[in-house]
């Protein structure tokens, strides 16, 4: 029963231990920046301080809309009030186009250039302030004018300043070419472009432009210009994809001149779709007005011959003696005028599409009986008119406009064929109607000749007086029509601006002004440590720590310091040399009772790592315990002893030593200025052959001999990378020293010592990590290593983030 509990506990412990490795993972990850947390300060105020000055400065932008509804004939029924005139066929065809053709119209060019026209939009006025230009609109304090201008030189856009000379005079300066014009109110004034009329506003409530005021920035363009920038700002929209609602928006920092813009190209678009939807029934008033003059010549000349027939003949009621016949023969004459009728209608449209163009349209139900030929016309006239629209915002090139053409000319070959077939028949019904005459003629045979001679007559006037009262009828109707001018986009909701810009947003941009003030120095920091090859602190060298142990660490000083330690010194740098000195008893534990002092090399991979630096600092630390040491300039291809103590670099030393046997090393050594238990070896001349020299038995001698006089010998040696000469010698270090420099040394580098070692080269190596930054040094600049020193101040503490970078 017990059991189970503890195998349970045994399966969550790893995965314990996983979550508070990977918690520890992330508080180191998140250490790697925090430190730097200066930084991130100064760039979210930098951000957001950017972020303010923008939106205070930038000119926002106001969204203006309006909604419109197209009213479509084959989607929304019949426009209420003219159900009276459809059966016309005059207010048809307007239905057929689609809403994406609609969209296209307002879009057109042709449209937004009246709009720009209307508004004057190719002039404009602005007041330059101390940091943003603002555009006047309804409250300009002057009105120009342009009486004549040439588009041509124009092309480019032109810029006038005006100032206030006197009560009348102004002064106009061109930015471009900086001339200037002087000009007055109410008077004709040339420029380059043309010639321009400045009134003073007649609007109330604006300020006087005076003297003492701004100049005033006035801005001319042309009008397809003008019209062409605005084109592209209005958007259209389909709230709905089932319904002929269409969005109008514009976005533009003047809310009322967006306005304006879009009630106005309303006001346009619905004054063309007037002008086109009457452009059939005007043609059809014209067929009319030419037929009716033939037909009352006609009317007349048989009245005339009625009435002279009658003259000649002395008749006066021919009707009574052939009544019965008459009356017999009364469906037939009624037949025969309708059979005339549509005859004459067809003889005359066919004419009608003879004469006129390809691109007019043809009248339309004229009271033709064949209902297959009116729906032809009509298709027709829809597709004219279709054609027409488009080519008011395109050209003849646009496929559309091709395709429609393409089917105009089908069609129209249909109406001819049509007419024709229609006449082909009106004729052989006449001619069978003439024979059913002739029998009805031959049964009235009784009848007198004159009787039938007056009989053609009446039938003659009797189908003129039909078809001059039908086409009265007709020109009515059509009179009727043109006096409807109902629009064709109806106005859901005028043009309404927001009242919140829509650029630039606030929220937004603040938002983007703290992400970025964060996101920056996190991706310098980011890529900073990605592509930084050199060792920074002791956890870039994990991997070589597990051959060589790490005995101590060097913290970068500022150059303020001298870089030497001195007697009772409290500094960081001491410190850490006291802490290198008490490892180092741990490492000589077995060298402590030795008669002969401790011989301990500093060498490193290559030159700049600090060597000599930690050389001398340790040997400080070492003599200020109260030991007798000596430091050696065994580096003999470059010594750097000098730099510490300046004679060292003209006295003779060690490679003098190594040649000439008769030099004792008493001759040689020379108490070092910077502390009294510190004597200096210097490297002396500079051998050929540094490495023959080390070879040579007296180099036993040599070492040999200072073992017995002091307690540690501190060797400067040359950097194992480069040269020979430090594994030659390593045989006497009792304790390697392997100076690794922070933010110097390559991490690929490290790998040499420990394969150094491995070979055999190196024996009792142990690394020194020099020139490490605060902020790397020891677990973290965490738990105050500066113990003892003053506390180091706020913009101290930015000033080193800032050594840091």
């Amino acid at each position: 029963m017990s059991q189970q509990p503890y195998n349970q506990q045994q399966q969550q412990q790893p995965q314990q231990q996983f979550q508070q490795e990977e918690e520890i993972n992330l508080r180191e990850e998140f250490g790697k920046y925090f430190r730097y947390w200066p930084w991130f300060v100064a760039s979210l105020f930098l951000c957001v301080l950017i972020a303010f000055l923008y939106l205070r400065y930038t000119t926002p932008v106001y969204q203006s809309t309006a909604t419109i509804i197209i009213k479509d004939e084959k989607k929304g029924g019949s426009i209420p009030g003219l159900e009276a005139f459809e059966g016309l066929g005059l207010l048809g065809g307007m239905g057929s186009n689609s809403l994406e053709n609609e969209m296209g119209i307002l879009r057109s060019k042709r449209l937004i250039t009246d709009v720009a026209k209307e508004l004057q939009l190719n002039v404009r006025y602005f007041i330059e302030g101390n940091v943003q230009t603002t555009e006047l609109y309804s409250n300009n304090p002057i009105e120009i004018q342009i009486l004549k201008q040439d588009d041509e030189a124009l092309a480019g856009g032109q810029t006038f300043k005006i100032y206030v000379k006197g009560e009348k005079a102004l002064l106009l300066t061109n930015e471009l070419t900086g001339k200037e014009i002087k000009a007055n109110y109410g008077e004709p004034v040339d420029l380059n472009f043309g010639t321009i009329v400045i009134n003073k506003s007649l609007t109330p409530n604006l300020k006087e432009f005076s003297a003492n005021a701004e100049p005033l920035i006035v801005s001319f363009s042309t009008v397809e210009a003008a019209g062409a920038g605005y084109r592209e700002k209005i958007q259209l929209n389909l709230t709905d994809k089932n319904s002929s609602l269409i969005e109008l928006n514009l976005n533009d920092p003047v809310k009322e001149k967006a306005r304006d813009i879009l009630d106005q190209l309303i006001l346009e678009y619905n004054r063309q779709a007037i002008e086109d939807k009457n452009l059939v029934a005007l043609n059809t008033a014209s067929f009319i007005e030419d037929r009716l003059d033939i037909i009352t010549g006609e009317l007349d000349s048989v009245e005339s011959g009625k009435e002279d027939f009658k003259e000649e003949n002395q008749l006066t009621d021919i009707q009574a003696e052939s009544a019965m016949f008459i009356e017999n023969a009364s469906d037939f004459n009624k037949r025969s005028q309708e059979v005339n009728t549509q005859l004459e209608l067809s003889n005359a449209m066919l004419d009608y599409i003879a004469k006129n163009s390809e691109s007019d349209l043809l009248p339309a139900n004229l009271g033709i009986s064949e209902a297959g030929v009116n729906s032809v016309i009509s298709e027709y006239n829809s597709l004219v008119l279709e054609r027409n629209r488009i080519l008011s915002g395109s050209t003849p090139k646009n496929p559309v406009v091709m395709d429609i053409n393409s089917r105009i000319e089908q069609i129209k070959g249909n109406v001819l064929v049509s007419l024709q077939r229609m006449r082909s028949n009106l004729r052989i019904v006449r001619e069978d109607l003439d024979r059913q005459s002739a029998t009805i003629d031959s049964r009235i045979a009784s009848v007198p000749g004159k009787e039938k001679q007056f009989r053609g007559i009446e039938r003659q006037q009797s189908i003129k007086e039909a078809l001059y009262l039908f086409l009265l009828q007709k020109r009515e109707e059509t009179s009727l029509s043109l006096a409807v001018t109902a629009p064709k986009a109806k106005i859901v909701d005028s043009a309404y601006s927001l009242a919140t810009p829509v650029s630039p947003k606030n929220k937004i941009i603040l938002l983007a002004a703290l992400i970025l003030g964060v996101l920056i120095p996190f991706m310098v920091i980011y890529l900073k440590q990605l592509f930084n090859n050199k060792i920074n602190s002791q956890k870039d060298m994990q991997s070589a720590l597990r051959f060589i142990p790490l005995v101590g660490e060097i913290p970068k000083f500022t150059g303020k310091e001298e870089g030497l330690i001195i007697e009772n010194d409290r500094s960081v740098l001491s410190e850490a040399f006291r802490i290198l000195h008490t490892n180092l008893q741990y490492l000589l534990v077995n060298s402590e009772n030795k008669d002969n002092g401790n011989i301990l090399f500093v060498t490193s991979t290559v030159k700049g790592e600090g060597k000599t630096f930690a050389a001398i600092n340790l040997a400080l630390t070492l003599a200020n315990s109260g030991k007798k040491v000596l430091v050696m300039g065994a580096d003999l291809r470059n010594p750097q002893l000098h730099r510490y103590q300046v004679e060292t670099k003209q006295n003779k030393g060690i490679s003098d030593y190594l040649v000439n046997k008769e030099l004792e090393l008493e001759q040689l050594i020379i108490t070092s200025s910077l502390h009294a238990n510190l004597d200096l070896l210097p490297s002396g001349s500079i051998p050929p052959n540094p490495s023959e020299l080390w070879r040579r038995s007296r180099a036993d001698e040599l070492f040999e001999s200072l073992k017995s006089i002091y307690d540690y010998i501190v060797v400067d040696t040359a950097p194992v990378m480069l040269v020979t000469d430090t594994f030659l010698i390593n045989k006497f270090a009792d304790l390697t020293l392997y100076v690794v420099r922070a933010g110097y040394t390559e991490k690929k580098l490290i790998d040499f010592a420990v394969d150094a070692k491995k070979d055999g080269k190196l024996h009792d190596v142990s690394f020194v990590l020099n020139d490490v930054k605060m902020a790397n040094f020891g677990y973290g600049n965490k738990y105050g290593y500066a113990y003892g020193a003053e506390k180091e101040g706020f913009w101290s503490k930015i000033k080193g983030k800032a050594a840091i970078w």
